[in-house]
This record gives C-alpha cells, sequence and structure tokens, in this order.
C-alpha cells in the first residue's frame, strides 16, 4: 500500500490519446491521504454577501464532523449537479452532526457566482494557489488541456480530525459514493 501523498506514475504507450492530457509524458498522479491520517488544517477564503471570510477546518474540532468535497471547476455540468443535490441534502448532514465544505481551485468570486446561479448553499472555499488540494493528495493533472485542478474527492473527518473517509473518484465525471460517505459520518 502506498502511503499519503505518494506518486503513481501513470504510463501511456506513444500515440495513445488521453483525454484531459496534453503531452505524451509519463504523468505522476497521487494518491489521496488514507483513513487513519492526521487530516491536513487549512484556512481558505470564501466569497459570502459581508465579503472574504476565512474558513478553517480546526474550527470543527471536537464540535463537529467535517465532509470536504473537492471537485474540478464551478460553472461544469457534474460539479453544479453534485453541489446542488448535495445542497438539497444538508439537513442530513447535519442530522449526522457535520459541516459540508467544498473546495476547488476557482477563485471566490467566481465561486460566489456560480453558488447564486445554482441556489448552492454549501460553503464552497477557494484552493486558488492548489496547496491544499495538494496536502490532500487530490491534484489533477491538465484536466481538460485547462490546467490542474482539484479530482474529485470525499474525505471525512472526525471531531478529532482524522480522516474516517478517502475517495477519490476514478474520473471527474463520477460521482463520490455519498451513501459511504453518510456511513462514515454514522460510524
Amino acid at each position: 500500500m502506498r502511503g499519503a501523498g505518494a506518486a503513481l506514475n501513470v504510463n501511456f504507450p506513444p500515440g495513445t490519446k488521453r483525454p484531459g492530457l496534453t503531452n505524451r509524458q509519463p504523468t505522476a498522479l497521487t494518491m489521496p491521504i488514507a483513513v487513519g491520517t492526521k487530516a491536513p488544517d487549512f484556512t481558505l477564503k470564501t466569497k459570502t454577501p459581508e465579503g472574504l471570510q476565512d474558513v478553517t477546518l480546526s474550527r470543527n474540532l471536537g464540535q463537529k464532523q467535517t465532509v470536504l468535497l473537492f471537485f474540478p471547476l464551478a460553472f461544469t455540468g457534474v460539479c453544479t449537479q453534485e453541489m446542488c443535490d448535495q445542497s438539497a441534502g444538508l439537513e442530513q448532514y447535519a442530522q449526522l452532526g457535520a459541516e459540508v465544505i467544498g473546495v476547488s481551485v476557482d477563485s471566490p468570486f467566481a465561486q460566489e457566482a456560480w453558488a447564486k446561479a445554482n441556489r448552492i448553499s454549501i460553503p464552497l472555499v477557494s484552493d486558488l494557489n492548489k496547496e491544499v488540494t495538494r496536502a490532500y493528495g487530490v491534484l489533477f493533472p491538465m484536466l481538460a488541456g485547462v490546467g490542474d485542478t482539484a479530482a474529485r474527492a470525499a474525505f471525512v473527518i472526525g471531531r478529532d480530525g482524522v480522516v474516517k473517509y478517502a475517495e477519490q473518484t476514478a474520473t471527474p465525471k463520477d460521482l463520490p459514493n455519498f451513501a459511504a460517505i453518510k456511513a462514515a459520518l454514522a460510524s
């Protein structure tokens, strides 16, 4: 088993078409941090009607669990579906003693516009410099030739700050296993 953040080298035969990748060199993908690992703390920006606000993971320590949903980009179909569906089910997460936070590499201003346009009520935080995405091992290189983004991934962080559930989807078009996420919250 690989340790947290260990590189997984993916080699493609010359001339193989690789969706989302524009060069022909092997690409190093990282593995998400493992269950049982202390979750990397962070403070990221969110945009609210009151202005830019800090969101810090450790503020929930000892109080509630946290679900981190990493997603590639705002204003895209699958990401919009995921965040809208989870916004509609926020009460279920609250009943399980959890807060849900969406993380992407979009600016907080783009996230705010997207959330308003789609009635997304999950707090969205901006990892514009990709430090948190890297710390959690879910950087997706050269998505659709546009640039590096967050992979679609989900983590459940316990009240003690330890990862209880970790999942990175096989492709950005796949959604996390939300039943498994809720089961991890309930355990």
